[in-house]
Parts: structure tokens; C-alpha cells; sequence
């Protein structure tokens, strides 16, 4: 029998299977039943509602995104399309979950000839060449007649004195032309980057090659005065000298027999496909990222994938650099000139100290820093000062590197000065030639990813953060001030 008051019901289990459960009052499952059919279609009219609202809230954001994309790869020269949000959300169809969607686009490293990067950075190079010519006169003219005079035979006293002070007024203006004609130039006509680097990287070589001159023909000069009758520096030689890919002087120097022009040539193309293809390189994989990151709230995460974002693009660089200059530049001028001693870079790539890093990956800078900075340190010092002269060397490499960073960007901005003098200064001395093996090796490599990421990170915001906030009021501090500090637009 069954209680009063009660009865069994049957319903569906989870597989359809019948099953019997207890009901109440039959009154009461009546009264019970329209409220909750009610509240399920409250329910599912609520779900309904915020399920059109996160849709709509994806769909704008999906459309920001798109725009802002946009709007990050810009075309030099060319005003963006001004597309309204709305048109995008009225042409975009529903999500399609995790299927494949294919659409017209382009692979990220394809090859696309895009000159604007180019052409922009090789702006006014005419005005840059026409600078170079009394840059060039000055060098040739000047140092070779200040010793003429100094050497010029006759009594001394007076007119020896004369001589010696005109020599000296004429080096002073020789210096001043190489030293103030560029930076007035470039600040003056704001040339940009590639004109600028022609202008500096002659300003420097010139400088280095006159003093190389003077260092080595003076004291010769000076013996001869005295009676050791050494015989004077041909101007021939002088001339060679300063179109001869090497920063010592020397009255003569191995030649080859012949000019392979065909040689010649080739290494000309492959330094001009270097130079097109790191303009590939910026306008791919740095301009899209860097171009808009001082719109956006800094923060430390966004700081360090950029850098970890830049190691590729950076190491690019430096391998291009290092292929396009001291390997193809040097060789074909060398055999245009017929120069026979053609070791301007070693294995540096095998390197497990930076030492043996820094002696050679650029030869030809090294042998003058070692030449005239270490070995006349350690004259100077009475020659037991080895760290003092070495410190000297890195000194006044991380120097002139810093003001050519300077002088093609056009700002200051001591990320190179920092990175050289303290980081490459410490890794000198404690990564010594004692440590070898291939971890070392793979160590070296590390760092120089780590540094050329650095370097090309902080430089890119800092170009893209001056021009999206000038200054107001150009005053000494906010010239040197880092701007990406507090650019956020």
C-alpha cells in the first residue's frame, strides 16, 4: 500500500530510462510548475542578453585591434585610409570558432622592394658629398704642408719659431674644418640618418688617418733637424695613404700585381644588397613594433619583450655591418689600390673571451687604438700602467662610438657609451683569454645578442618617442634627457 498523501512519479533518468520519485501534494506541484517554467525563460532571456553583449564587446575589440594595427604600419610618404569602426563591424561575419580562415596576405620576411625607408634615409646625400670635398682638401693640403714646414732646412731660432706656429695654426683650422663643418651640416640642413653616417664616418677616418701621419712622420722630421738626415715623406705616398684601406702609416706597403675589377665589383653589389637588405630588416621587424610603443603605458614587460623582440633584428645588423664594410668596402678598395695586406677582420665569430673579441673584429680600428692610445699610454705612464692604458683604449673607443650614434641619430643618448665603457669594459676583464672551450663561445654570443637587442630596442623608442612629443621649449636638459622616459601619448 502506498502512504497517504503521496504517490510515486516517473521521470526521465539521464539515459531516458524511467525513474520513480516521491511528489507532494498534487495542488502544490500545480502552483509550483508555471513559476518555474517562468523562471526558466527569465533565464534564458537573461543568458540570451549577455551573450549579445560579450559578442558585441569582442566584435569592438576585434576592430581595435584591427585598426590599430593599421595605423602601426604606416606608409612613409602616403596619409593612412580613414576607415570608421563601424564599417568594419558591419562587414565582419561571425566567429567561426577554431576553423582555418584564409585570406589574401603576405608572408612576414617576403621580399618587397619598398624604397621609402631608403630614400628617406639617403635624403640630401648630395649636399652630404659636396661637405665631403673640403673635409677631403683639408686633409690632403694641411698636415703634409704643417710638415713641410716644420722640416724645412734653415737657421733656427726666429724663423724656426714662425714656421712651427704657422704649422700649428694650420693644423688647428685643418682640425676645426673636419671637426665643425659635418655637425653644422647635419644639425643645420637635418639630414637624416645614411647621409649623416657618410659624413661622420668620414670625419672620423679622416681625423684617424691625419693623425696616424703626423704620430709617424713628426718624430722623423724632428731627427732630421738634428742631423740623422731622415729622408722626408713623399706626397705620393701621403695621397696612397689616405685612400688605402689601412689607419697606419707606412711609406710603403705590400702590393699585388694586378686588379681583378670583376672582384671589384662584386664586392661593390654585395655591400649595396647589404645595404638593402637591413633596410628590409628595419622596416619589417623593427619599424611595425617600435613605431607606436610610446603611445602605449610603459611597463617593464612590454620593455623587456622588446628587447628580447630586437635581439633578432639587432644581431642582423651587426652581421650586416660587419659583411658590408670590413669584409666588401675594404677588399675592393684595396684591390683597386692594389693593397696587399688584407687582414682587417679575424675569426672573431670563434671568440671565447671579448678580448679576443675585441682585437679582431675590426683590425684595422684596433691596430691605431693599440698603436697610439695603448702602446703611447704606457710610454706616457713609464709602461707598468698596462690597465691604466687599456682603460684609455676603451675610454676613447666607447667615446667615439657614442658621438657617432649621436651625430646619425641626432640625439643623445648614452646606451652605446654605457654598454661599451662599463658592460664591454667589466666583460674585458673578467671574460680574459684564460677561458676557453665552446661554452665560453656560446657565452660570447649570448651577450652580443643580448646587447645588440639592447641597443636597437632603446634607440628605436627613443627615435619614434622625439617625434611623437617634441619639445615645447628646446632647452640643454631636454635635448639630453632621454624622451621615451616620459613619452606616453
Amino acid at each position: 500500500m502506498e502512504p497517504r498523501g503521496c504517490h510515486l512519479r516517473k521521470r526521465d533518468g539521464p539515459k531516458g530510462e524511467q525513474e520513480e520519485r516521491p511528489s507532494g501534494d498534487g495542488n502544490a506541484e500545480t502552483h509550483r510548475a508555471p513559476d518555474l517554467v517562468q523562471w526558466s525563460q527569465h533565464m534564458e532571456a537573461v543568458k540570451t542578453q549577455l551573450l549579445e553583449q560579450a559578442q558585441g564587446q569582442l566584435t569592438e575589440l576585434l576592430d581595435r585591434v584591427m585598426w590599430e594595427a593599421v595605423q602601426s604600419y604606416p606608409q612613409q610618404g602616403r596619409p593612412l585610409p580613414s576607415i570608421p569602426l563601424d564599417s568594419l563591424s558591419r562587414t565582419r561575419e561571425p566567429p567561426l570558432g577554431k576553423q582555418k580562415v584564409f585570406v589574401i596576405r603576405k608572408s612576414l620576411l617576403e621580399l618587397v622592394l619598398e624604397f621609402d625607408l631608403l630614400i628617406f634615409s639617403f635624403g640630401q646625400l648630395p649636399l652630404a658629398l659636396v661637405t665631403w670635398i673640403p673635409m677631403f682638401l683639408s686633409t690632403v693640403l694641411v698636415p703634409y704642408q704643417a710638415l713641410r714646414l716644420w722640416a724645412r732646412p734653415g737657421p733656427g731660432g726666429v724663423a724656426w719659431a714662425l714656421r712651427a706656429g704657422l704649422g700649428c695654426s694650420l693644423l688647428a683650422a685643418h682640425a676645426a674644418v673636419l671637426c665643425v663643418l659635418p655637425v653644422h651640416v647635419a644639425v643645420a640642413h637635418q639630414l637624416p640618418p645614411a647621409s649623416r653616417c657618410v659624413l661622420v664616418f668620414e670625419q672620423v677616418r679622416l681625423l684617424m688617418k691625419s693623425y696616424s701621419f703626423l704620430r709617424e712622420a713628426v718624430p722623423g722630421t724632428l731627427r732630421a733637424r738634428g742631423g740623422e738626415g731622415t729622408r722626408d715623406p713623399s706626397f705620393s705616398s701621403y695621397l696612397y695613404f689616405l685612400f688605402c684601406p689601412t689607419l697606419i702609416y707606412r711609406e710603403t706597403y705590400p702590393r699585388t700585381s694586378n686588379i681583378r675589377w670583376n672582384y671589384v665589383a662584386k664586392n661593390f653589389a654585395q655591400a649595396l644588397g647589404c645595404v638593402l637588405y637591413a633596410c628590409f630588416i628595419l622596416g619589417r621587424l623593427c619599424v611595425p613594433v617600435f613605431a607606436n610603443m610610446s603611445r602605449e603605458p610603459f611597463s617593464t614587460r612590454a620593455l623587456v619583450l622588446s628587447i628580447l623582440h630586437a635581439t633578432l633584428p639587432g644581431i642582423f645588423m651587426l652581421l650586416l655591418i660587419f659583411f658590408a664594410f670590413l669584409h666588401c668596402w675594404l677588399n675592393a678598395f684595396a684591390e683597386m689600390l692594389r693593397f696587399g695586406d688584407r687582414m682587417f677582420y679575424r675569426d672573431w665569430w670563434n671568440s671565447t673571451s671579448f678580448p679576443n673579441f675585441y682585437r679582431t673584429w675590426n683590425v684595422v680600428v684596433h691596430d691605431w687604438l693599440y698603436s697610439y692610445v695603448y702602446q703611447d699610454g704606457l710610454w706616457l705612464l713609464g709602461g707598468r700602467a698596462r690597465g691604466a692604458a687599456m682603460l684609455g683604449v676603451f675610454l676613447v673607443s666607447a667615446v667615439v662610438h657614442e658621438y657617432i650614434f649621436c651625430f646619425v641619430l641626432g640625439f643623445f643618448y648614452p646606451v652605446m657609451l654605457m654598454l661599451f665603457l662599463v658592460v664591454g669594459g667589466l666583460l674585458n676583464f673578467t671574460m680574459h683569454d684564460q677561458h676557453t672551450g665552446p661554452a665560453w663561445n656560446v657565452l660570447m654570443w649570448t651577450f652580443l645578442f643580448l646587447g645588440q637587442g639592447i641597443q636597437v630596442s632603446l634607440y628605436c623608442q627613443e627615435w619614434y618617442a622625439r617625434r611623437h612629443c617634441p619639445l615645447p621649449q628646446i632647452t640643454f636638459w631636454g635635448l639630453v634627457t632621454p624622451r621615451s622616459w616620459s613619452c606616453h601619448t
